[in-house]
């Protein structure tokens, strides 16, 4: 049930707060002041159990170790965070301030074991865990028996596009289909990105540049190459990186 409970303050502004029953028995409050009224619900500051969370508004740079779980059958067919169903089978996966559509890259730190899923959900609210597996990727990584496992996080990229550049929905079942670019550059001037960009496909064949706002701003991001593994893309990131691209990283692609 969802309990909007208006309230003005020093007849400033008017704040509105969201209380969420949650699965497993957590009580969310999702807070929206006039700063964030304009974001969508997963994008917002929000508390369970009377600690509060502060959703990112970019992933880049974003790496994790700590400790993964899994859940399944229980949330099979339920509605996620951004209102997506979940599917246990999928390759999907619960962070609690990640942005909502990120890829991101699990390592398995015990057997070396990697696999790529995209966030949908927030959790897990257990001390000690930083992210919530679906049990399709639990599989994969081989900690279904197991329950949790040490691991790697690292995140490649906002939610995958399809051929116009659009943001799509799908979780895919497996990240055989995802190709990978490297992104070398991010500029507020649009002629700097443009510009590099036309020499980086005059020398590596392909580069484009993607747009995007953050926090106000219009950022133009510049994208090199098409790789068809995750580990071909890692590899041009360490040699951007070690030919002066410092900031480089890797993004994935429909």
């Amino acid at each position: 049930m969802i309990l909007f409970c208006r309230t003005f303050r020093s007849l400033i502004y008017l704040a509105f707060i969201l209380i969420l029953s949650s699965c497993g028995g957590h009580t969310t409050r999702v807070i929206d002041t006039p700063e964030t009224r304009e974001l969508k619900g997963w994008q917002k500051p929000y508390e369970v159990d009377g600690q509060r969370y502060l959703p990112l508004r970019d992933h880049q740079g974003f790496q994790q170790r700590g400790v993964a779980s899994w859940y399944g059958r229980k949330f099979h067919g339920r509605k996620t965070s951004n209102g997506e169903v979940y599917d246990m089978y999928g390759m999907s996966a619960a962070h609690k301030t990640l942005p909502v559509g990120v890829f991101v890259k699990v390592t398995h730190l015990g057997n070396n074991r990697h696999v790529i899923v995209r966030i949908n959900d927030r959790g897990p609210f257990v001390a000690g865990r930083i992210v919530d597996l679906s049990y399709g990727a639990a599989k994969q990584l081989g900690i279904v028996d197991s329950g949790t496992a040490q691991v790697n996080l690292q995140a490649l990229g906002y939610q995958l596009t399809d051929q116009s550049g659009r943001a799509t929905s799908s979780t895919p079942r497996n990240y055989d289909s995802i190709s990978f670019a490297v992104q070398i550059g991010a500029f507020s001037n649009s002629d700097s990105a443009y510009r590099l960009a036309a020499k980086m496909r005059s020398d590596y064949g392909k580069a484009a540049v993607s747009t995007a706002t953050v926090r106000g701003q219009q950022i133009y991001r510049v994208r090199v190459g098409h790789f068809n593994s995750l580990e071909q893309a890692e590899t041009a990131a360490h040699n951007f990186i070690s030919g002066g691209f410092s900031g480089s990283y890797v993004v994935a692609f429909d």
